[in-house]
């Protein structure tokens, strides 16, 4: 069976790589005993997905990762036990039983929220609050984006799926699919542009709240949290 794990990303933690978080849950799974499935071949390895690789420094409430398991006690049991043998700023606080129908997490990744303010000795003079509106209903938001052959403009706007402002934090949904992927960063580069600032090098504090993926029904497709996909079983034989 499959299982979905959701967990935090905070606090020192956050500077550590994706490759190093990989390798830590490669660690900790094999600690607290998890039934997990290898892979055949002459160098088997568990068998996990991650939903979409965090940037270093920046938090998160909301990561996912899949792994396959034969057998379990319960969800609750594999939560405590990857907690007991984890480390201050990686904490599991969800684990579900998958669905055989249920996708890939790296493959279903289609949006992420995020909240982003700025660090107070780095504030901008900008009223955030009347420019954002105007902001929004731009028929075009173009930005740099720097790629291996150089920097080309990017068109933001149908990546933006939502952006409000209250009390100092932006609130943000976002595209995050593999032929999207905006990252907070440039939204805010973006809206700065719009008067004549610039993003200073390490001025927002960033922290992504959930990762989504799209469901469909005869009303059309939605957003769906990955957390709401599965289900916390009991006792299984």
């Amino acid at each position: 069976m499959r299982l979905r794990i959701k967990f935090r990303k905070f606090g020192s933690i956050r500077y550590i790589g994706h490759l190093d978080v990989m390798r830590f849950f490669q660690k900790a799974i094999r600690r607290a005993e998890i039934d997990v499935a290898y892979t055949n071949g002459f160098s088997p390895h568990q068998i996990m997905a991650f939903a979409a690789p965090l940037g270093v420094g920046i938090n998160s409430n909301g990561e996912y990762m899949d792994i396959e398991v034969h057998s379990i006690t319960s969800c609750q049991d594999i939560m405590e036990k990857l907690n007991q043998v984890s480390v201050h700023g990686i904490e599991i606080t969800s684990v579900k039983v998958l669905p055989e129908t249920a996708g890939n997490a790296m493959a279903s990744v289609a949006a992420a929220a995020y909240t982003v303010q700025f660090r107070k000795d780095q504030m901008p003079l900008t009223d955030f609050s009347k420019i954002l509106p105007e902001f929004l209903v731009k028929e075009h938001i173009w930005t740099a984006k720097k790629t291996k052959n150089g920097t080309r403009e990017i068109d933001l706007k149908n990546g933006i799926f939502q952006l409000t402002y209250a009390d100092g934090v932006f609130s943000m949904l976002v595209d995050a699919s593999s032929s999207g992927n905006i990252k907070p960063k440039q939204v805010m580069e973006a809206l700065l542009a719009e008067t004549g600032e610039s993003l200073q090098e390490n001025s927002l504090i960033i922290t992504r709240e959930d990762v989504y993926t799209k469901a469909g029904n005869e009303s059309g497709e939605k957003l769906l949290s990955l957390n709401e996909i599965g289900f916390v079983e009991g006792e299984l034989s």
